[in-house]
């Protein structure tokens, strides 16, 4: 793997495995003094997440800035702003797609994290966006990310790249890159499950497929043993 050890990257930490295992990607591909990161409060329904990411920051000796985007909670729709909808319920029957899907959610994410990287620098952005062993949201496509870099690009006249490094990468996988870069431990701090609950409920279908990940791994999830 190239390493741009004089290149700064802002990493989009939600405090979940994902972002999490690309916060440890990020630390061994630029260094640690040109690593920071960026979590969103976006009137998610598993708020704990916030304060994870914060632990999970602190924890990497790298700074963390929460910004509060309440837009989305405002439009509701979706089980993961709007306490009303079930986040086990089946697919969304007119779209196809799970009732967790926050519309433009990745896309205003990364949006966000572009300004603020702007400002500071920042000519790389990491997420934990994946196309494999995920919930078939449109917004974590490799030709989503693509589009959205090169519009990046040409509006703010930037030389910005995204970075998606779990893109093509089973939740096996992840675990087992996790592993490799020294995130296991770490990922006793994080959090996964849409219910917001800790220990985590086991049955929605974040923890269903985190756990699912762990197992095929052969790994015991840090965050689980704890309970």
């Amino acid at each position: 793997m190239t390493r741009l050890k004089n290149s700064k990257a802002l990493v989009v930490l939600s405090g979940g495995q994902d972002s999490t295992t690309c916060l440890f990607w990020a630390l061994d591909r630029f260094s640690a003094g040109n690593v920071s990161s960026v979590t969103f409060d976006y009137g998610q329904r598993h708020r704990v997440e916030l304060e994870c990411a914060r632990e999970v920051a602190e924890s990497a000796g790298v700074e963390n800035v929460i910004l509060p985007i309440d837009t989305l909670a405002a439009l509701g729709g979706d089980a993961l702003t709007d306490p009303a909808i079930d986040v086990d319920s089946e697919l969304n029957s007119e779209t196809g797609l799970p009732n967790t899907f926050v519309p433009g959610r990745n896309l205003i994410f990364l949006t966000f994290a572009a300004a603020f990287a702007y400002q500071r620098d920042i000519e790389h952005l990491v997420t934990g966006v994946a196309e494999t062993d995920y919930s078939g949201y449109p917004d974590c496509r490799q030709a989503t990310m693509q589009s959205l870099q090169k519009t990046l690009q040409l509006g703010m006249e930037t030389g910005l790249t995204i970075h998606a490094p779990l893109m093509h990468l089973s939740k096996q996988q992840t675990v087992e890159l996790a592993v490799a870069l020294g995130a296991l431990p770490t990922m006793a701090l994080t959090h996964s499950c849409y219910n917001g609950e800790r220990p985590p409920c086991g049955h929605c279908p974040a923890c269903e497929l985190r756990a699912k990940g762990f197992a095929a791994a052969g790994v015991v999830d840090p965050l689980v043993s704890l309970q």
